[in-house]
């Protein structure tokens, strides 16, 4: 009998961003969907390869098998094929052993009106469309980049890293920094010190992976021995004095980031090429790259970074 799904951290995922499906997707549009259908039938036994999410999602998925008595968390499959073609995407999640039960085959249809439906914290797509209209109505959605795929099987580590402004809180600030200089916006954001941000389309997901690390909390109360599986991270453009602002809204929403990177415009992917994040989120796509290609880009089309 599965978990309410009330009571769970949700993620969901369209196959683009779990499996690879460029060939797939090639067929479909140069032969068109009677011939997508066929190919997928003829390569029903043969199993998808993995996609950008993959790594991130399998280890998530393993938060379930630390917590048996809590389930704490899901994966939800939200797809534009018809089941008739999802066929082989759920044997291929059976394939690589990934423990996904629930999902929506919605036939060419836009999945996103189904986000709150499912409880989830979270859409991944790389469906750059999909993802624009989820974050047009409010829901917390991001588009995953083009990335080579690394998976290394013996770290059970699920490394998940923010940008902060127009992510996890809202773009109020990043609006002074456009229409400003550089001091006026960090003479807004002193004088605002004491003020939490408004949250950005990440922030409840934020906070329920600080629940999640709650749990690790205890269990490493109860076991000195206990390796944690989540690590979260923030790496923001942002320096000192605008630095404050920052840790009073994680507090505010009791959240404690185990990494706060405050890089006075550094370029990112100088602290990510170490820290090696399974997923990294940003609003500007300027910011989304990194120079062997390894690290899995997530891009959140949200606010005046994206006007």
């Amino acid at each position: 009998m599965p978990y309410p799904i009330e009571e769970k951290l949700v993620i969901a995922v369209a196959s683009s961003a779990l499996f690879d499906l460029r060939e797939s997707d090639q067929v479909f549009r140069e032969q068109g969907p009677i011939a997508y259908r066929a190919y997928q039938e003829e390569h029903l036994e043969q199993p998808l390869g993995k996609g950008v999410a993959f790594p991130f999602v399998r280890r998530f998925l393993s938060l379930n098998t630390r917590f048996p008595d809590e389930m704490p968390v899901e994966v939800v499959l939200l797809s534009r094929n018809s089941a008739i073609t999802g066929k082989r995407v759920f044997r291929s999640i059976e394939h690589h052993g990934l423990d996904i039960s629930r999902a929506a085959f919605l036939e060419g249809k836009s999945p996103y009106p189904y986000i709150p439906a499912f409880n989830a914290a979270l859409f991944l797509s790389a469906n750059e469309s999909d993802v624009s209209k989820a974050i047009d109505y409010g829901y917390p959605a991001g588009t995953v980049l083009p990335t080579r795929i690394v998976d290394e099987e013996g770290d059970p580590e699920l490394r998940i890293a923010f940008d902060f402004d127009g992510v996890i809180a809202d773009d109020t600030s990043e609006r002074v920094y456009k229409d400003g200089q550089l001091e006026d916006f960090h003479q807004h954001e002193t004088s605002k010190a004491h003020i939490p941000h408004e949250p950005g389309p990440l922030a409840d997901l934020v906070r329920r992976l600080s629940l999640i690390q709650q749990l690790e909390n205890r269990a490493l109360d109860k076991d000195p021995g206990y390796k944690r599986i989540l690590r979260t991270a923030i790496v923001t453009a942002r320096n000192a004095p605008s630095h404050e602002r920052v840790i009073t809204t994680l507090e505010h929403w009791g959240v404690d980031a185990n990494e706060v990177f405050f890089l006075g415009g550094m370029r990112k992917r100088r602290i990510l090429e170490v820290l090696k994040p399974h997923m990294f989120f940003d609003d500007q796509r300027s910011h989304l790259e990194s120079q062997g290609g390894e690290v899995p880009m997530v891009h959140i089309p949200f606010g005046i970074a994206n006007q």
